[in-house]
């Protein structure tokens, strides 16, 4: 068995058979266009502020569209299909990266168990609710798993190259994690914390400022990815959220001083609850089994060392972000911990097989199909929980909106699922052109005022409250429409 897993071309096997595997479950699992499943109603904000080079909701995610314009230019299924493919693209990566992570830091201890106990780490994060729920709908989420492993490996185990050129790459990586989600923020201690327990003697400044200021910059050049935002601003996109062709603006959307009040939102005594639920969400996305190998492999293997600093750090960070926000979707913040979790249940297993060297293969073996299976397995119960697969609720919403609706009508949305949903028929697809879509929640914003206008050259608006009623008045030739969801479709017109 020792033998077997020392090859290196064997080696190369397992993360071979985890991509696949994965691969093949979520490619059955996607939505196969727009989806409402696993709380993505964002899903048609992003793909149509991505297809029409527009600017989505808060902070804007200006990496994420860059990529989704890309990804929906593949020539294969529907625009939203094409969009979902992100995140499942996004997810296998993830996985395989805390696969390389486990397996390089096993191996650098002699241990042979490292592709089992890797792969293992990897089924473990790819295959947990949380994460596959997020890699078969289009959100950011999936990618910033990719990215936060990412920026993991490359300052846990930095690859074979110059320090400046390293130097470079970690801060490009960081911008362009801050680029997708604002959250990124909290992994750049990473730089300082490391560059400092890569001192070597002498001082610290002298030693260590331009390795600090390399990474600084090139951070700089990831973050202005951002300043494509006032550009695609100019170009007066149907989905043009802020519209930050000032600096106020440009603050608004980017700070996300639109969720800011989110934050703390809770009264003290609902703490406990909130630390109730973590716990309960970690036991979801990994059984008992699971939990208990993942705290044997911080606490049992624990060492002061960039594996751990980094791992401890992450957990902590961003385990206290989202018991502090109070925004539906608050979870998900949790994936870097499920992240660092996954690896020291990797850790977890390559030791203790290690210990049992002296047993048979065949023991040897058992434990490792057993690890593997584990993961695997559990993940039937709640297949059926997160396959976006056969959701067409949005789709039908949509069609039925679209079929629905009086000629030249001004159509009045509210709720983000209804809003967003008209967006993607409307703008993406380019359904009803002779409708005007507004979304009732967002009149009270100049920026989304002024979008109104350059969109529809034949709307007249009124800047007077109520807003709804000023601007049918304003266009009495148009009958009026009303849309929104709440566990139907809601269409009154007239």
């Amino acid at each position: 068995m020792n033998m077997i897993l020392s090859n290196p071309f064997i080696r190369r096997i397992p993360p071979i058979i985890l991509a696949l595997t994965l691969t093949v479950v979520y490619l059955i699992t996607t939505a196969p266009g727009l989806t409402w499943a696993n709380n993505g109603s964002d899903g048609g904000d992003l793909i149509t502020a991505a297809y029409t080079g527009g600017i989505a909701h808060p902070t804007g995610y200006p990496f994420y569209l860059l990529l989704a314009r890309f990804f929906q230019s593949i020539p294969i299924g529907t625009l939203a299909y094409r969009t979902n493919l992100l995140s499942v693209f996004a997810s296998v990566c993830s996985a395989v990266l805390i696969y390389g992570l486990v397996m390089q830091t096993l191996f650098s201890s002699n241990n042979k168990f490292a592709p089992v106990a890797g792969m293992t780490a990897g089924f473990a994060f790819g295959l947990s609710p949380m994460v596959w729920s997020q890699a078969v709908i289009t959100e950011v989420y999936a990618l910033q798993s990719l990215l936060t492993a990412a920026i993991l490996c490359i300052f846990i185990h930095p690859i074979p190259l110059a320090q400046k050129t390293l130097d470079r790459l970690r801060g490009l990586l960081l911008g362009l994690a801050m680029g997708n989600h604002i959250t990124t923020i909290f992994l750049i201690p990473l730089t300082l914390v490391f560059v400092s327990r890569n001192q070597r003697g002498g001082n610290f400044l002298t030693s260590n400022s331009s390795s600090l200021v390399r990474q600084f910059v090139w951070l700089l050049m990831g973050l202005s990815l951002y300043l494509t935002l006032p550009i695609r601003a100019l170009t007066n996109p149907p989905v043009n959220w802020g519209n930050p062709i000032t600096m106020k603006r440009f603050y608004w959307l980017v700070s996300g001083e639109l969720y800011q009040s989110y934050y703390l939102q809770f009264q003290p005594g609902e703490t406990w609850e909130r630390i109730q639920a973590w716990a309960s969400l970690l036991l979801q996305q990994f059984g008992l089994p699971g939990v208990a190998l993942g705290v044997a492999g911080l606490i049992l293997l624990f060492k002061p060392s960039r594996l751990y600093l980094s791992l401890i750090w992450t957990s902590l960070i961003f385990t206290f972000f989202a018991l502090g926000y109070s925004s539906d979707d608050s979870y998900v913040y949790l994936i870097p911990l499920y992240i660092s979790f996954s690896i020291w249940i990797g850790l977890a297993v390559g030791d203790a097989m290690n210990r049992l060297t002296h047993r048979s293969n065949l023991i040897q073996v058992a434990i490792g199909f057993l690890c593997v299976g584990y993961f695997l397995f559990r993940a039937t119960g709640y297949a059926n929980q997160v396959d976006a697969s056969k959701d067409m609720q949005a789709e039908m919403f949509g069609r039925q909106v679209m079929s629905g609706v009086q000629p030249d009508a001004l159509v009045f949305v509210k709720g983000d699922k209804a809003v967003f949903t008209l967006w993607y028929f409307h703008f993406a697809l380019n359904q009803r052109p002779d409708i005007i879509v507004i979304a009732e929640d967002l009149l009270h914003f100049d920026w989304y005022r002024e979008t109104l206008r350059n969109t529809y050259s034949s709307l007249e608006l009124s800047d007077q409250y109520p807003w709804v009623q000023s601007i049918a008045n304003a266009n009495p030739a148009r009958t009026t429409c009303h849309v929104r969801y709440t566990d139907r479709a809601e269409i009154k017109c007239g």
